[in-house]
């Protein structure tokens, strides 16, 4: 579940998003292992079993006990679910964490639900039968993150996880909110926004404003995965943020 991907120095952990995998970082493990020794991570519940519990909390046990081998404070790099774990660990382990990336993720979308959502994925064409099919259906962008996510067998792609599972993860992010976390965190953050984002109007940067310390960019013409969609504005904020951070 914690993959060593090279690298010396300061540990840099990469979290994915719901329904990624480690794999989805594959393009920018280059251009960060300059920055310190790498590793990424495939969260419980995507491609082996979840908690018994589908807390946010229980998904920070379990990043816990997964990185307590690394013993250095880490950078702590997140997309979207990532990126909440990402600070929700920082608040509960504040010794581990030396400074945050969080990519595309708010700290309320209580009121939402996810059945929906849920169910236009049961419906995918599953498996789809080869790469190409992956491509065509979600598009260039988010097709090379499921090609990175889904399991591949026999028959060809399908799901890493069950969509109850997925769902029962967003479903707890409508059912709470997550800003005492992030006011409890003490460590530098760059907070990333894509101009498409599927996050809550104004919360990120509400997010930089309540928390001393961060920094809050929006990325013009990048949806979701920011990191995928606009790959070289991604790098250049995070280069930079790296390069204060690890200065000090």
């Amino acid at each position: 579940m914690l993959y060593d991907e090279g690298g010396s120095g300061t540990p840099i952990l990469l979290l994915h998003g719901l329904m990624g995998s480690a794999r989805t970082w594959a393009d920018h493990l280059d251009w960060l292992r300059p920055y310190g020794h790498v590793y990424t991570f495939d969260a419980a519940g995507h491609g082996r079993p979840a908690p018994s519990e589908l807390t946010t909390e229980a998904f920070i046990a379990d990043l816990a006990a997964a990185t307590a081998p690394i013993t250095e404070p880490m950078v702590v790099i997140g997309h979207s679910m990532g990126g909440l774990h990402g600070w929700v660990f920082a608040a509960h382990y504040p010794d581990r964490v030396r400074a945050l990336v969080v990519e595309d993720i708010a700290p309320d979308f209580t009121g939402r639900t996810a059945e929906d959502w849920a169910e236009m994925v049961q419906a995918w064409p599953q498996p789809f039968p080869d790469a190409d099919a992956v491509i065509d259906f979600f598009g260039p962008v988010a097709g090379r993150y499921f090609l990175n996510s889904l399991e591949h067998g026999p028959d060809g792609y399908r799901l890493h996880g069950s969509v109850s599972t997925f769902r029962d993860i967003s479903q707890e992010w409508g059912s709470r909110d997550f800003w005492s976390q992030w006011r409890a965190t003490r460590v530098p953050a760059l907070l990333i926004e894509g101009e498409h984002t599927i996050t809550p109007a104004g919360q990120m940067r509400r997010m930089a404003e309540v928390r001393p310390g961060t920094e809050y960019v929006l990325v013009p013409a990048a949806g979701h995965l920011v990191h995928d969609d606009q790959p070289q504005r991604y790098r250049a904020e995070v280069e930079r943020f790296l390069g204060d951070v690890l200065a000090d």
